[in-house]
């Protein structure tokens, strides 16, 4: 599986920062990717989102809510991925780890991917992590 990283500092404990990540469907309000995000309930989210010049649409499904160190889902079609925010106090406030797999069967799709999603997972990350910094 591959893997992307992002991390940022957030001025905020723990708690306020997981407080607006657990909220899963104001994450359209935190990039302008996301379209929108439909509960599905039972902790399944239906996403839609424009990139890269095209709409995806994909169900998630929350996999682990740890108050409040780590949120965590995977993906139930599609492109098989999982990821997680892991937070951690740091003196400055909170760390907010984001951390994505994802795995595409076809290697010559896998590279077109692969050089795709590391700039366009990142930007995304960090647009998050600043709206929710501005929220806070």
């Amino acid at each position: 599986m591959a893997r992307i990283e992002h991390s940022a500092v957030l001025p905020a404990t723990p708690d306020r920062v997981f407080a607006l990540l657990e909220r899963v469907e104001d994450f359209a309000d935190y990039s302008d990717m996301i379209e929108s995000i439909e509960p599905l309930g039972e902790r399944r989210y239906r996403w839609n989102v424009h990139a890269v010049g095209m709409d995806w649409c994909f169900d998630v499904q929350i996999t682990e809510i740890r108050s409040p160190e780590v949120l965590a889902w995977e993906s139930l079609e599609g492109v098989r991925n999982q990821g997680r925010y892991e937070l951690t106090a740091v003196p400055e406030g909170t760390q907010v780890k984001l951390i994505v797999d994802y795995q595409i069967r076809n290697r010559l799709v896998e590279k077109a991917v692969n050089k795709a999603a590391r700039p366009l997972v990142s930007q995304v990350s960090r647009q998050i992590l600043e709206r929710v910094e501005a929220r806070l």
